[in-house]
C-alpha cells in the first residue's frame, strides 16, 4: 500500500510532528508512507516539497488577502495531481491544509480517483477563517461577522461567510472520510460542515520508547537543575502564544506561596521566555527550541509537574509526551486536554483561564508526594494502554483498506 500524506511541513510545528509520527508509525508496519509538504525540515527522501508558481502566486496573494479569503490564490495545488507521489499513491491523507502551500479548492478534483482522508488538528477546515473558534460558534451556521479577525490565520477583511461557503460548495463535491484525533475535535466536526462525512476518532500515537520516564535525578544533573528544588516545567513552540496562555500562567506563579516560590524553579522548552524569571520571582532555566526527542524526555522527567494553560487545544502533543514519562499535569478543562488530562488520575483540570484554580492544581500536587507517585503511574499506563505508535497506525490501516475496498 502507497499513503501520500499531504501537510504544511514535515517537521515544523505541532500537526507537522503528528504527521511525521504517523508516517514513521505507517513505515515500522511495512507501508510505503510518503509526504508532499509545503516546507521541508527534514533530510527524509520520503518527504517532497509541493511545486510552487511562487512569483504568480505573490502577486495575487496580495489581493486574495485584502479581499479576507485565504489560500485561494495558489494556483499550483490545481497541478498537484500530476506529481509522481500523487499518481503513484492508493491513499492520501491530507492533514493541515492551511498556512500557506495549499488551495482547498483542489480538494474535489484531487479527492476524485483517489480515496481520502482527512485528519484534523484545528477547527479551520469547517470555519470562516479561524483554526480555533473560542467562545463564538458561528462556524456551526455560516460565519459572518467576525469576533476575532486576529486569530490565525489572521485577516484583513471579513469574508468569513464567503469562505464558509466556498467550503461548503467544496464539501459538497469532495469524497472524504475524517479522522480527529480527540473527542473534542470530533463532536466539533459532526457539529459544522464536515458532519455530512464519516468522522472517525483516531488519537496521535507517540513512541513509548522514546518518551518513558527516567531518573529525576540523573536528568536535573544533565540539566543543571539543583536537586533539592521543586521543578515545573511548561513547554509550547513560542512561550509568548497568547493561546498557550503563558500570561495566565505568570498570574499563577506569581500568586503561589512565597515558602513554595523559594524552592521552586521554572523549566521552560520553546522561544519567547527572555522575561519570564524577572517576571515570576522564581529562577527559569530555558531549553530554547528543542526537537530532540531525548533531550524533551530528560526535560518531562527531570520536572515534577507538567503547565499547559492553554486557552484552546485539539490534543496538545506536549501533554502526550509529559504522560508517556509519567510526569504529572496542569491544565485547562477545554478542547481536547481531558483526554490526556484526566483530574486527580493523570494530573489537575482547573477551570479555563482560570489563574487562581490553576495555581490551586499547582499548589496541591506539589505538596503532596504520594498523589504524585500514583498520578505518575497512571500516567504511564495510560500512554501505554491508549496511544502507542503502533496502535495509531494500525487504526489509520485499517481504515486506508476499508476506503480501498470500498
Amino acid at each position: 500500500m502507497k499513503v501520500l500524506h499531504l501537510n504544511f511541513s514535515d517537521v515544523y510545528g505541532g500537526a507537522a510532528i503528528a504527521g511525521y509520527r504517523l508516517h514513521q508509525g505507517l513505515l515500522a508496519q511495512g507501508i510505503d508512507s510518503k509526504l508532499l509538504v509545503g516546507r521541508k525540515d527534514s533530510g527524509s527522501d520520503a518527504v517532497t516539497k509541493v511545486p510552487r508558481r511562487s512569483y504568480i502566486e505573490t502577486k495575487i496573494a496580495t489581493l486574495s488577502q485584502d479581499l479576507g479569503l485565504s489560500y485561494v490564490s495558489i494556483l499550483s495545488s490545481f497541478k498537484i495531481e500530476q506529481h509522481p507521489s500523487y499518481q503513484a499513491a492508493d491513499v492520501l491523507n491530507f492533514h493541515n491544509l492551511h498556512s500557506g502551500y495549499f488551495n482547498y479548492l483542489t480538494l474535489p478534483k484531487l479527492t476524485r480517483k483517489k480515496p481520502a482522508i482527512f485528519t484534523l488538528h484545528d477547527m479551520w477546515s469547517f470555519t470562516g477563517h479561524c483554526s480555533y473558534s473560542y467562545d463564538c460558534d458561528r462556524w456551526k451556521t455560516g460565519c459572518g461577522n467576525c469576533p476575532y479577525p486576529e486569530t490565525y490565520p489572521s485577516i484583513k477583511l471579513d469574508n468569513t461567510r464567503t469562505e464558509w461557503k466556498l467550503k461548503n460548495w467544496i464539501y459538497d463535491r469532495s469524497d472524504l472520510t475524517i479522522v480527529a484525533p480527540s473527542r473534542w475535535l470530533v463532536e466539533q466536526a459532526k457539529a459544522g460542515l464536515l458532519g455530512r462525512f464519516d468522522v472517525h476518532h483516531i488519537p496521535y500515537g507517540i513512541d513509548t520508547e522514546a518518551y518513558q520516564p527516567l531518573d529525576q535525578e540523573h536528568c536535573r544533573s544533565l540539566l543543571g537543575i539543583p536537586q533539592d528544588k521543586k521543578v515545573l516545567m511548561f513547554a509550547a513552540f513560542s512561550l509568548s502564544d497568547s493561546r498557550k496562555g503563558s500570561d495566565v500562567l505568570v498570574k499563577a506563579l506569581q500568586a503561589l506561596p512565597s515558602s513554595l516560590k523559594s524552592e521552586t524553579l521554572l523549566l521552560t522548552i520553546g522561544t519567547g521566555s527572555e522575561t519570564l524569571s524577572e517576571v515570576v520571582g522564581m529562577p527559569t532555566v530555558n531549553l530554547g527550541h528543542v526537537s530532540n526527542d531525548r533531550l524533551k524526555a530528560i526535560a518531562y522527567s527531570a520536572a515534577d509537574l507538567f503547565l499547559l494553560p492553554t486557552r484552546a487545544d485539539n490534543l496538545p502533543l506536549v501533554l502526550q509526551e509529559s504522560l508517556a514519562c509519567g510526569t504529572p499535569m496542569v491544565s485547562f478543562k477545554v478542547g481536547g486536554v481531558p483526554d490526556v488530562v484526566r483530574h486527580r488520575v493523570t494530573g489537575y483540570l482547573a477551570s479555563p483561564n482560570d489563574a487562581e484554580d490553576l495555581g490551586q492544581g499547582i499548589v496541591e500536587l506539589l505538596e503532596d508526594p504520594d498523589l504524585r507517585h500514583q498520578m505518575q503511574q497512571n500516567a504511564r499506563a495510560i500512554a501505554i494502554e491508549e496511544y502507542r505508535l503502533d496502535q495509531q497506525a494500525d487504526r489509520y490501516l485499517e481504515l486506508y483498506c476499508a476506503l480501498l475496498n470500498r
